[in-house]
C-alpha cells in the first residue's frame, strides 16, 4: 500500500450525534476516491427527480493549492440512477464548513438513503492558479475551433 503524500485534517462537526459515521477513506489500495458516508439523522426517501443535500457530519482543512472534487459512486448512478447535481463538485481550500453531498434521483423510482450509507468519492487534486493574458489572435491547430462531433467519432 502507498504512504500518503498529504495529510488532510478533518473534523466531526456534531461529534455526539455523528461518531459512528465513517470519515473520508479508500476502499481499496488502488482506488482513486475515498468513500463518503451520510450523515442523516433519519432515513430519506428521494423521489424520482427531485434533489437534497446529504450531510457528512464532517469538515475539512485541505492544504493551499488543493481542491476535493466530490463525484458519484458508479453503482448507485447505473443500478439507482442517483447522481449529484454538479457532478464534480468541487470544495476549495479555504471552505471550512461542512461538505454536503448535492444528490439527484434520475431513477424511476423513489431512493431511500439510510445512515452511514456510502453516498459519493472524494478525489484530492492539485490545483494551479493561471494568469489571464488577453492577446489578439490564438496559435493555430488542426481542430481550430472544430467543436462537438468534429473529429467524426
Amino acid at each position: 500500500m502507498h504512504e500518503p503524500a498529504l495529510t488532510i485534517k478533518f473534523i466531526r462537526i456534531r461529534p455526539d450525534l455523528d461518531g459512528d459515521i465513517p470519515l473520508p477513506s479508500y476502499m481499496t489500495p488502488g482506488a482513486a476516491g475515498m468513500d463518503i458516508c451520510a450523515a442523516v439523522e433519519k432515513d430519506i426517501c428521494l423521489p424520482p427527480g427531485e434533489s437534497t443535500l446529504l450531510p457528512t457530519g464532517f469538515a475539512m482543512e485541505l492544504p493551499r493549492g488543493y481542491e476535493a472534487q466530490i463525484r458519484p459512486r458508479s453503482g448507485l448512478a447505473v443500478r439507482h440512477g442517483i447522481g449529484l447535481i454538479n457532478s464534480p463538485g468541487t470544495i476549495d481550500a479555504d471552505y471550512r464548513g461542512e461538505i454536503k453531498i448535492a444528490v439527484i434521483n434520475l431513477g424511476k423510482k423513489p431512493y431511500v438513503f439510510c445512515r452511514g450509507e456510502r453516498v459519493a468519492q472524494m478525489v484530492i487534486n492539485r490545483v494551479y492558479r493561471v494568469a489571464a493574458q488577453l492577446v489578439k489572435t490564438l496559435e493555430e491547430t488542426d481542430r481550430n475551433d472544430g467543436g462537438f462531433g468534429h473529429t467524426g467519432k
